[in-house]
This record gives structure tokens, sequence and C-alpha cells, in this order.
């Protein structure tokens, strides 16, 4: 079964003003058909150092939404982020959804995209979830620490790291607030603090399925986080897992016990000081471990994701990574998720 197929049409114009800086955040109109339908849409790079890649990745703006192509250049497999974003829901954490599909630019095959929903306001309208503000963690000085991760000084600003997507100058003022509290609180002024301000329920999950996926990434940027209008409560958002499932980022196979079950960050730190949260950490990990992060729950997952996109991959121009190595992809997963259950089952005794 073929995979879905985007058409761009971008203008000369709009064309050579792209390509003139691969690091500009300028968008140019384009009309996208999808063999049905035809709509106008506006169109730029995206990504960190995939920008410099033959292969290009996009976000797309279309009828008021927002939408991102990957590329997926250095995840031989093509599915490592759609995979994550999907075991993500499968505990329970909201998370963007995806799709697979062939685009074409100017009547140019590009190959094999993944289209992923962004995290913008249709995010939460689609899903009912009432929301205040939202902010994207950008770098890695998106940490919760008052010092800066490559100086070690204390930060000029304790917003560093983060981009204001939804909100006011108070929004931003309460993240500032909120990460000198957290600080500044000790014992059960500080477990009653963050009882009151993060929703710990989302958050150990976000982290269990950090931990499980193995996304090193995804502690200090690679996350979106929002205040929950009802409760006034911060809750987690993933985002970004291309390295993950026993890859990094750049394609490399990496080991199973990469990221630590406690994970890394401030945050994550101060709210594992708790005993009676790191129990409920602990009885979450061994609950997963038995259930939604086993092998029969997410192969199948993987072998009908793989075997959907398998035929538009052979055909892909722009593909960096062997044939051969993507047909053993789903067997590098499988033997992650096995060693990597091992690890957590091993590492839970320290909890």
């Amino acid at each position: 079964m073929s995979l879905p197929h985007f058409q761009l049409a971008i203008g000369t114009g709009g064309d050579r003003k792209l390509r003139q800086n691969v690091w500009s955040r300028r968008f140019v109109p384009a009309i996208l058909s999808d063999g049905s339908s035809s709509v106008p849409i506006r169109i730029g790079y995206r990504g960190g150092h995939t920008r410099e890649y033959a292969k290009k990745s996009y976000e797309i703006r279309i009828k008021g939404r927002t939408y991102h192509l990957n590329a997926e250049y250095d995840d031989p497999s093509l599915i490592r982020n759609a995979l994550s974003f999907r075991f993500f829901r499968m505990i329970g954490v909201p998370s963007p959804h995806t799709r697979h599909v062939v685009l074409s630019i100017n009547g140019r095959n590009e190959g094999v995209y993944v289209l992923i929903e962004a995290v913008k306001r249709s995010f939460f309208r689609r899903r009912g979830i009432l929301m205040k503000s939202l902010l994207y963690a950008s770098n890695d000085s998106a940490n919760f620490s008052l010092k800066d991760p490559d100086t070690r000084k204390r930060k000029k600003t304790l917003f560093a790291g983060y981009d204001l997507m939804i909100g006011t100058g108070r929004d931003r003022d309460k993240m500032k607030a909120f990460i000198q509290s957290m600080h500044a609180l000790k014992g059960d002024r500080l477990k009653a603090f963050l009882g009151k301000h993060v929703d710990l329920d989302n958050y150990l999950r976000w982290l269990a399925g950090a931990v499980m996926t193995g996304n090193y990434d995804g502690f200090e940027h690679n996350y979106a986080i929002y205040e929950h209008k009802p409760t006034g409560k911060y809750r987690m958002i993933p985002w970004d897992y291309e390295g993950s499932w026993g890859r990094n980022c750049y394609g490399k196979r990496v080991n199973s016990n990469l990221v630590r079950i406690t994970g890394y960050n401030d945050l994550t730190e101060k709210v594992l000081e708790s005993k009676e949260v790191r129990q409920r950490y602990k009885a979450l990990l061994k609950h997963l471990t038995g259930t939604a992060f086993t092998k029969d729950r997410i192969m199948p997952v993987v072998y009908e994701m793989h075997e959907r996109i398998a035929r538009d991959v052979y055909k892909d121009p722009g593909r960096q990574k062997s044939l051969s190595l993507f047909r053993s992809e789903p067997e590098v997963i499988g033997q992650y998720i096995e060693d990597r259950r091992k690890d957590i089952q091993e590492e839970i005794r320290l909890l």
C-alpha cells in the first residue's frame, strides 16, 4: 500500500528566497495538493543541525494550523518520532499525531516524510484541554536550573531556554518565579509547592516515557510545557523524539542504559526528592514495564509502521541510510526494548 502523496508548488521567487539562507525563519507562499484538493499554505525550513542536510525538513501553516514535515534524515527506520509519540499516548501523555507521506516539491520527489501535528492552540482544542499558557523548551538552558549549563554561572534570566508561544508577560514571570521558588524551598514546603504547581501524574508519566524511549535530549529541551487552566498546574508534552529506541539524534547506535532511570533536569531532581513521589514513580515503572513497555505491545506497532512505509522508502531519492539498515531496524528496536526493560527493572531498586 502506497503512502499519501503531498505535492507542493512553490513559486520561483519563493524557492529562491528559501534557499538563500537555510537558517532563516522566513516563510513563503505555496500550494499544497493531496490529489483531491489544493489549498494555499506558507512554508519554511525547520530544525537544528538538520537544516544543513540535503533532505530538508519543513514547517507548513495551513488554515490556522501548523504541521511539521520531518525528513527523519538521520533515523534509518524513519519511524522513531511516530513510534515515540504513539507510545506516549499509550501511557497517558498527550502527544502529537503523526502520518507518513511522500512529498514532492515542484514535481521533484523528495521522498518519505513524517507529518507531525504542531503543539499550538489547535492541539489543545482537538483534545478538549483548557490551556492558559504554552512554552517551548528551545535549548539546553530549559533545565529548570539557576545556572547556565555551559558557563555554570547564574543565568541572566530564569526564562533562558524558553520561548513563550502563548501567553503574556505574566506567564513568563510566573515561570521565572516557579523556578526561583523550587530552588528556595526544602522538605515539606517544597513537596507542597510542587504538588500545587505541577501535575505530578502527568510529569511522572512524561518522565517514564522519556526514560523508556531513551531520549537523552528530552529533559532539557525537546518538550513543551503548558499551564492547565482549570488547575493552574504545569504539564509536559514530548517533542522531537528522533533520537530514541536505541539510536541518538544523529542515528548512531547507543547503549540501552544511556538515560538513567531518574532522568535529568533540576525539576525532576526536586520532584523525586519526595519519598512518596519516588514510590509513585517506582510503581508506575513497574506497571509500565509489565504492560505498555513490552515487545508484545510495541512490536506490532513497529511492524505496522515499518511495513506501511517500506515500498516508498525503497524509492526515496533522499534516503541517507542503506536499505539493508532500514530492513533491520525492527530488530534493533525490538532488542532495545528487551535490553531497556532489563535496565529499568534493575535500576528500580535505586528509587
